[in-house]
C-alpha cells in the first residue's frame, strides 16, 4: 500500500486530522472514530505506521502518536503539478469580484 491509497480511507484521514493539532494517546485516537473499535483504529495506525504518515513512541504503557510531517511530501509533489492550476482559478475568481463589486484592486 501507498501514502494514497492510505489517505483514500475516511476513517485514516480523521486520524491524520487529530493528530494535525499535536500528538494523541491510542486512547484519544480511538474516541476520534467513535464507530470503530479499537482494534479496527489499531489497524488503521498500523497502515499509517506503515506508509510513513505516523510515527508512534511508548510512554510508560500508553502509545504516543504524531505525524511523521515527510510522509506528506510525496502527497505535496502529486498535488504540486495542480497548484498552477488553482492559482489561476482564484486569481480569476478575485478579478471577477473586484469588477462586479466594485471593489477597489490592492
Amino acid at each position: 500500500m501507498d501514502v494514497f491509497e492510505a489517505v483514500a480511507e475516511p476513517s485514516r484521514r480523521i486520524l491524520l486530522d487529530s493528530l494535525a493539532d499535536g500528538e494523541r494517546t491510542a486512547g484519544e485516537l480511538v474516541a476520534a472514530l467513535p464507530g470503530l473499535t479499537q482494534p479496527t483504529v489499531s489497524r488503521h495506525l498500523r497502515v499509517l505506521r506503515e506508509v510513513g504518515l505516523v510515527e508512534v513512541r511508548p510512554d510508560a504503557q500508553r502509545r504516543i502518536y504524531a505525524l511523521r510531517p515527510d510522509g506528506l511530501v510525496a502527497i505535496d509533489a502529486w498535488i504540486e503539478q495542480y497548484r498552477h492550476y488553482w492559482t489561476g482559478h482564484l486569481d480569476a475568481l478575485e478579478r471577477h469580484l473586484h469588477r462586479t463589486h466594485g471593489t477597489p484592486d490592492e
